[in-house]
């Protein structure tokens, strides 16, 4: 069962270049019949390992090391209410419900620099 989602944006620093890039992944935790709690990562689509253990660092994207990440930014993604007086929506066939969704481009979990610090000059 579905226990929590997010979007967990991961910092990465190569200690070898120093270059600083982020990544962001989906998040989603869940409960097995046992009880046990589980997390899995997903990026572009594609269930990886932990960007936060060495085995799921990723590479550099300037020298191809790898480095461990560490959380800067997460953004829970609500579950579907259990609420009756929740807002909803009917679907009619799928094909025909918002077909734009169906090419609308995917949203990439790509390499995203990292902002220039304001450090407090008017730019």
């Amino acid at each position: 069962m579905i226990t929590e989602l997010a979007v967990e944006r991961v910092e990465f620093a190569c200690g070898h270049c120093w270059h600083k890039w982020s990544v962001d992944y989906d998040v989603q935790y869940d409960r097995d019949e046992q009880g046990d709690e589980w997390e899995y990562f997903i990026r572009d689509g594609q269930a990886v390992p932990s960007p936060y253990d060495p085995r799921g660092a990723p590479p550099c994207p300037l020298c191809g090391r790898h480095w461990v990440g560490r959380l800067v930014a997460r953004r829970p993604v609500p579950l579907a209410p259990e609420t009756t007086g929740a807002p909803r929506y009917k679907i009619g066939p799928l094909a025909e419900h918002r077909p734009e969704r169906h090419t609308a481009p995917p949203l990439q979990a790509h390499a995203h620099e990292r902002p220039r610090e304001n450090l407090g000059r008017s730019v």
